[in-house]
């Protein structure tokens, strides 16, 4: 050994150790990892939204042009003959939409607590048979199902005329499922602890229920609710299907007969006030389960 060997062996080179660098090259190629995927992903939902993001620019343009930007207004929401306030035909559409959304989500809301209430608590194959038909709605192509209720009601069930009530009944049947599954959630989530310590301080099972679990399902019931509000607003199918006449049309039939024949700006309009209450539907329902920590909930919330 000489004495250079010596030296070195003494004073190894200064720098990064072998596994101290290892560790860096591995942070840095995770870090590299996401970036392609968080491009693509960035890229899809640019595409996604820019159609959406050009429909409602066009909801303020001054001008009757839809292709070309010709200043800012909301002449097409108020103050034009045209627009949505002033349109016999738009406001009706509106006022439609929101009376039915409104309709269902009180019917749907509690109907679907009950159930999932109920579901959670039959045990056996039967119960966990009649948990996995309650998706069945969903499961379903939109498109059977508006054609089987059409069917049912014109030619089963004379005494429910087409029409809103119709049409409530068709929501209130694919909107039960949303609220069932997000609720039965939260109960999985809080489990049975609350309701047997209640019933052992001396409540009845009625009690039980009323005092400890339906506070506790309250933010699971808000968020259910906006979903099935917001579902309600957007669907086209099962209302074309169930709607007779001009007088029940709602905001999604407006858009699709007039979009391609009569197109205005203030159809943006209307189609933008429909966006703006969904997302404000999805995002109270978001807010108010991240903020009571409901996880379950929020994953099924995502999936839906």
């Amino acid at each position: 050994m000489t004495t250079h060997d010596v030296r070195r062996h003494e004073h190894p080179p200064r720098g990064p150790r072998p596994r101290v660098r290892e560790e860096r090259s591995r942070r840095r190629a995770v870090r590299r990892g996401p970036v392609v995927l968080a491009t693509l992903t960035w890229l899809y939902v640019a595409w996604s939204l820019l159609p959406v993001l050009v429909a409602v620019q066009f909801s303020f343009n001054a001008g009757r042009s839809r292709s070309t930007w010709q200043g800012f207004s909301l002449r097409w929401y108020a103050g034009d003959p045209a627009s949505v306030a002033a349109d016999p035909g738009l406001h009706t559409a509106l006022v439609n939409s929101l009376v039915l959304a409104a309709l269902t989500t009180l019917v749907a809301t509690p109907l679907g607590v009950a159930l999932a209430i109920g579901l959670a608590r039959w045990r056996g194959r039967t119960g966990r048979a009649a948990g996995g038909l309650m998706l069945l709605p969903l499961a379903t192509p939109e498109i059977v199902m508006g054609s089987a209720l059409y069917l049912v009601f014109t030619n089963l069930y004379l005494f429910v005329p087409l029409g809103r009530p119709a049409m409530v009944l068709g929501h209130v049947t694919f909107s039960v499922s949303y609220v069932v599954i997000i609720v039965r959630s939260r109960l999985a989530s809080i489990g049975d602890e609350y309701e047997t310590a209640a019933r052992d301080l001396g409540a009845s099972r009625l009690q039980a229920l009323r005092l400890v679990v339906l506070p506790l399902l309250t933010p699971a019931v808000f968020a259910s609710a906006m979903i099935v509000f917001a579902s309600s607003m957007d669907d086209f199918v099962i209302s074309a299907f169930l709607s007779p006449d001009a007088s029940s049309v709602t905001v999604p039939i407006k858009l699709y007969s007039a979009v391609r024949t009569a197109p205005t700006p203030a159809l943006n309009a209307l189609a933008t006030l429909l966006l703006a209450a969904s997302a404000l539907a999805l995002v109270l329902a978001w807010l108010v389960l991240r903020r009571r920590g409901s996880t379950a909930a929020l994953r099924d919330m995502a999936s839906m």
